[in-house]
């Protein structure tokens, strides 16, 4: 099988990627299109309407295509061919019992179970290609996981380049950076719809830069002299981190003594952004979070590389729809003694998906890790619990901090 993108995984006889939520490393292959369109329509809000030849100045190349001639074409063929119905359900079969995180359904699952189900799933004789893919699907919906699922051949179209720059090895973040731009300036993007269909070139033209989520104020609390530097971040995108240093800076200089961190009704954006700005506020070598998985390859330690941009208190709100990218910062700066939680409960969403190419062109996502806070605990399902359910005063805030990191040096 082949990475159809990004895979935050070493490369294995199993080709696999992760999708939002995702640690990155290179992938073996380009990003897929909807992907990387998505990325950037939340991160740059990249207008994809394509131009005639005479809107954009330049004539804008005919698709070409590909895999149908000649040796390419016979080459696809006998790929497809090669593998037999039952040889694929089998190799979909495989995947789950190699890498599916066993607690992440609703329904008890081990690989000893999935191995007594083999012989269920593979018997008979499987006709046609279309029933091998009914199969597949109801047997990845027996997991009860709504993030396993099953990708048709056609779901396969892949970014390749932008501006003559080729996407392979670079994250769903680094795409929409890539993407984004002055509004009204073009950016040239090639596209291959489908595993052997037609490559086109398309000339867009950019209707918005990235909006900020950064939002900020200065303000004077009741029996306070201090003044509080108040930041609401809306959502994860690939300019949250630099505009939130902007406002901590201006804030700053306009004399904030500590800051309130909104992450309320933030459901979360890209996982790459909400680690980069986890690590604003963490010391050297601070764990940030940790990725667990049955595979090796999935577990991983995330920690800051340098020191924090801003070492006054923080006080943090969440509440339910403060989710996934939301809690990995939450969790980070929570369990590293940087700041208190104030609020509701968080959401608790926290699964790592990888996507795997089947031998036909068609694909399964499957969940293969979860993310775990630095105390070590599992924000799926879970959530994080705060330490207030109102706002304290900045003397009882630094008082917990305190206690907080006397009791982690014990």
């Amino acid at each position: 099988m082949r990475p159809l993108t990004h895979a935050p995984l070493a490369p294995q006889s199993r080709a696999k990627l992760s999708i939002p939520g995702r640690v990155p490393t290179a992938p073996p292959r380009a990003l897929p299109f909807p992907d990387a369109l998505r990325a950037a329509a939340a991160a740059a809000a990249v207008s994809l309407s394509l131009l005639t030849g005479d809107a954009a100045g330049a004539a804008v190349p005919q698709p070409t295509e590909v895999c149908r001639d000649g040796g390419a074409a016979v080459e696809e063929e006998v790929r497809a061919e090669a593998v037999t119905n039952e040889q694929l359900v089998e190799e979909a079969w495989e995947v789950v019992y190699e890498s599916f995180l066993p607690d992440a359904g609703t329904r008890s699952w081990s690989p000893e179970m999935w191995m007594q189900r083999k012989q269920d799933i593979l018997q008979g004789t499987i006709k046609s290609r279309s029933r091998a893919h009914d199969i597949i699907r109801k047997m990845l919906g027996s997991l009860g996981d709504p993030y396993t699922r099953f990708l048709s051949p056609s779901e396969g179209d892949e970014l390749l380049s932008v501006n003559g720059i080729d996407v392979r090895g670079k994250s769903a973040f680094d795409a929409s950076s890539m993407l984004q731009g002055p509004k009204e300036t073009f950016v040239t993007i090639k596209v291959k719809h489908g595993d052997c269909g037609p490559v086109e070139s398309m000339k867009v033209q950019r209707q918005l830069i990235a909006r900020t989520p950064v939002f900020y104020r200065l303000e004077k609390r009741e029996n306070e002299d201090s003044s509080v530097g108040y930041i609401r971040i809306k959502e994860f995108n690939s300019v949250a981190k630099k505009d939130l240093v902007s406002a901590l800076k201006h804030l700053q200089n306009s004399g904030a003594s500590y800051f309130v961190l909104d992450l309320r009704d933030n459901l979360g954006g890209l996982v790459q952004a909400g680690i980069e700005t986890a690590k604003l506020f963490l010391n050297k070598g601070d764990t940030v979070i940790y990725t667990a998985g049955r595979d090796r390859q999935v577990q991983n330690t995330i920690v800051a590389e340098s020191g924090p941009l801003v070492a006054t208190p923080l006080m943090l709100l969440v509440n339910n729809r403060t989710a996934s990218a939301s809690e990995i910062v939450a969790s980070a700066l929570h369990d590293n003694c940087k700041a208190v939680l104030v609020g509701e409960r968080t959401f608790g969403k926290g699964l790592i998906q990888s996507v795997f190419e089947l031998h036909d062109g068609s694909g399964i996502v499957v969940t293969v890790g979860k993310y775990v806070t630095p105390n070590h605990k599992d924000i799926n399902g879970n959530g994080i619990e705060p330490d207030y359910n109102r706002l304290p005063d900045l003397t009882e805030a630094r008082d917990y901090l305190s206690r907080c990191r006397i009791q982690e040096l014990s």
